[in-house]
């Protein structure tokens, strides 16, 4: 077997994002996940303009790259801040947060976080 494992474009089917973590139309592409004692995981995210997610933390953090249209990410206390393609985010371990794309204009990222006992992320109340 190859060391190296390939997933090819287009072999995984879309899934919606789940009603109870996003609010609006979103896609979820393209999920990975890393395998033996790796813990990185994510997948490409796209967002409806108008659609986001619920509050939530992550216990290790999480990247985000954004890269298509214009979105949105706030963290609990925090001013709304836009975010264009090309942009990378970071966003602190426990750091409560949403993102999502613009009112207007849709936004697609590639997602990714860490694990920690078993856990990637803590979904909260809607924005």
């Amino acid at each position: 077997m190859d060391p190296v494992q390939i997933t090819r474009a287009g072999s995984q089917a879309s899934v919606a994002g789940p009603a109870d973590y996003f609010t609006g139309q979103v896609r979820i592409d393209a999920p990975f996940q890393g395998s033996g004692d790796a813990r990185v995981g994510g997948a490409t995210v796209s967002f409806e303009p108008g659609a986001r997610t619920t509050w939530h933390t992550h216990p290790l953090g999480q990247t985000l790259i954004v890269v298509a249209g214009v979105g949105r990410v706030q963290h609990w206390g925090g001013p709304v801040q836009e975010i264009r393609q090309g942009d990378t985010v970071w966003i602190p371990p426990g750091v409560k947060h949403w993102h999502g794309a613009a009112e207007q204009v849709a936004m697609s990222h590639i997602a990714i976080a860490e694990s920690l006992d078993g856990q990637v992320v803590e979904w909260m109340e809607p924005v």
